[in-house]
């Protein structure tokens, strides 16, 4: 009697460990949901820290029957956007388990792929609304069970940016945060705020533009805008139609890519506040004061230590470079060169940084600068690797000018200025540059007298 009860309890054990093992996933559709189209349903899968890799499908009316859905901790809501051939987001899951690895949250994806798979995209624009107000009626009984709105973050990337925008005006601004993720322009662009995202929807809202000349929102919507490379064309994407899908969607699915870095924190990107992007690139808005001792913003999952100062600015619309592949982040310099030749030289600088071997290099070529004698010309210089402590210097000037005669460039002092971290400058003095010839030095502390 012994043996049979002792196996009934190790079999009953057995399956209850199963059941817990089983896993809830996102839909997987395909090619032919989209082309005739699926009848609107949205599921909530939960992910913890206890659960791990385990998605378990949330009821929309029984919150009590999730235990382990502890609403005093924070939670993320992450929304997918358009899904033309009805594939799950590939990134959906690294960036859930990024965030549960950051902090102690309950982690919803929320699943409308019945709605956003659709070869009619006006379709999935209209399925955003309802989306939106099967989330509002969630995170109402959540409140209803003692769940703090503001605690409550959306991630919205495309359509599911406007999603979000709409679940925060429908609950007043009251939830803590939304993250617009290149926010979807077709069909949002030149609407009034009530029909779109904005700065409005939320105690607090970030966004990012990687594709505004395509597939995203070219103007600001939030507290704090970051315009990745201007917005437009991101390293590394194919610039011809020939490359196929990838053409289309490289640059849109590009903030994804960017936000992960952040969540990872592999590295940081410095944003500085400018009025364009050329502006930015001419090193015209380097100057951070407006955000005090806490210096210019870094884009992505940590811009919440500056939340209080960019509520209080309105709108910050900031510009930040990266490279084309991860980590994405780059270090910014500025470089001040004063030259003495007597006639004013136009053309371009490449400088790198050396230490223990490794070189790291910005070329300033967006434009030809005009250098003139005895006055500083100032520049910013965006390196592909953070240089600690810089042994060496090399400088190379160059025109573009195949059939003129070589110039040289007679630089009575040039400095340069570390923009992410507080330290002394670096300068040289007399230095000559022949056009297309690298010239390497050493770098001194810069003479206190001189600035």
């Amino acid at each position: 009697m012994f043996l049979w009860q002792y196996l009934t309890v190790l079999l009953l054990t057995a399956v209850q460990l199963c059941k817990a093992q089983k896993c809830d996933k996102f839909s997987d559709l395909n090619l032919g949901h989209a082309f005739i189209g699926t009848s609107f349903r949205i599921r909530l899968l939960l992910y913890t820290r206890e659960y791990g890799s385990c998605g378990t499908l949330m009821s929309h009316t029984n919150l009590s029957a999730h235990p382990q859905f502890n609403l005093s901790r924070p939670t993320t809501f992450i929304v997918h956007g358009y899904r033309p051939t009805g594939s799950p987001p590939v990134w959906v899951h690294n960036m859930t388990a990024l965030l549960l690895a950051r902090k102690d949250l309950n982690v919803i994806i929320v699943d409308w792929n019945h709605g956003a798979a659709n070869l009619n995209y006006f379709k999935a624009v209209e399925n955003t609304q309802k989306a939106a107000a099967n989330l509002t009626a969630f995170i109402k009984m959540m409140q209803e069970r003692g769940a703090s709105l503001s605690s409550i973050h959306m991630i919205g990337v495309s359509l599911g940016a406007h999603i979000s925008g709409f679940v925060g005006a429908n609950l007043n601004a009251s939830i803590g945060r939304i993250t617009a993720l290149d926010p979807a322009g077709p069909q949002f662009t030149g609407t009034p705020p009530e029909e779109r995202l904005d700065s409005s929807d939320a105690q607090f809202v970030d966004v990012l533009h990687t594709d505004i000349d395509a597939l995203g929102f070219r103007e600001a919507l939030g507290h704090i805008d970051f315009y990745a490379n201007g917005g437009t064309d991101q390293p590394g994407c194919p610039k011809t139609i020939f490359s196929g899908g990838a053409y289309f969607k490289c640059d849109h699915q590009r903030s994804v890519l960017l936000f992960l870095d952040s969540l990872n924190q592999t590295c940081s990107s410095t944003a500085f506040p400018c009025s364009s992007y050329s502006d930015f690139l001419d090193g015209k808005c380097l100057n951070c004061d407006r955000f005090g001792a806490a210096g210019c913003p870094v884009f992505g999952y940590d811009v919440t230590r500056w939340k209080n100062i960019l509520v209080k600015l309105g709108q910050t619309k900031t510009f930040f470079t990266t490279k084309a592949k991860s980590p994405f982040c780059m270090t910014s310099y500025r470089v001040d060169v004063m030259i003495w030749n007597k006639d004013a030289r136009w053309g371009y600088l490449t400088v790198k940084l050396h230490h223990n071997g490794t070189e790291s290099v910005a070329t300033i070529d967006h434009k030809s600068s005009q250098f003139k004698k005895y006055t500083e010309t100032t520049l910013l210089a965006q390196f592909d690797k953070d240089i600690q402590s810089v042994e060496k210097v090399s400088l190379k000037f160059s025109t573009k000018n195949v059939c003129k005669p070589k110039y040289k460039l007679r630089v009575l002092r040039i400095s340069l200025t570390p923009l992410e971290r507080k330290e002394r400058l670096l300068c040289r003095y007399d230095v000559l540059l022949e056009e297309n010839s690298e010239v390497a030095f050493r770098p001194i502390p810069c003479e206190e007298s001189n600035f």
